[in-house]
């Protein structure tokens, strides 16, 4: 009787472990990329656009409405997506590498 008190969370807590490592985050991927290879921040627009080339699109500007909302500039490289606020880089966010990744959506175009 005892074992079996032993045993029954035992086999529970493995069958929970087995379903917790199944899935890729990009949150994963992202943290062993080298920080080297994405633009930093405050970096300016024509800095990104030498070290990293063109991007592959330009979306349009949101914001700028009023002058409490900067106008955001966006970037779309292959690997990541580039955020400019007065031609400077806020942010930068890595997309995802495929559909089954779970991670943050596109973004709006």
């Amino acid at each position: 009787m005892r074992n079996r008190l032993f045993v029954l969370p035992l086999i529970a807590l493995m069958g929970i472990s087995a379903v917790a490592s199944a899935d890729t985050l990009l949150v994963d991927r992202a943290q062993q990329k080298p920080a080297a290879a994405l633009p930093l921040r405050g970096e300016s627009m024509s800095q990104v656009e030498g070290r990293y080339g063109a991007p592959q699109e330009k979306l349009d500007p949101r914001g700028g409405q009023k002058r409490q909302w900067p106008t955001i500039h966006r970037w779309v490289y292959p690997a990541f997506t580039v955020y400019f606020e007065k031609s400077k880089v806020i942010d930068v966010v890595a997309n995802k590498a495929d559909a089954n990744e779970i991670g943050p959506k596109p973004p709006i175009r």
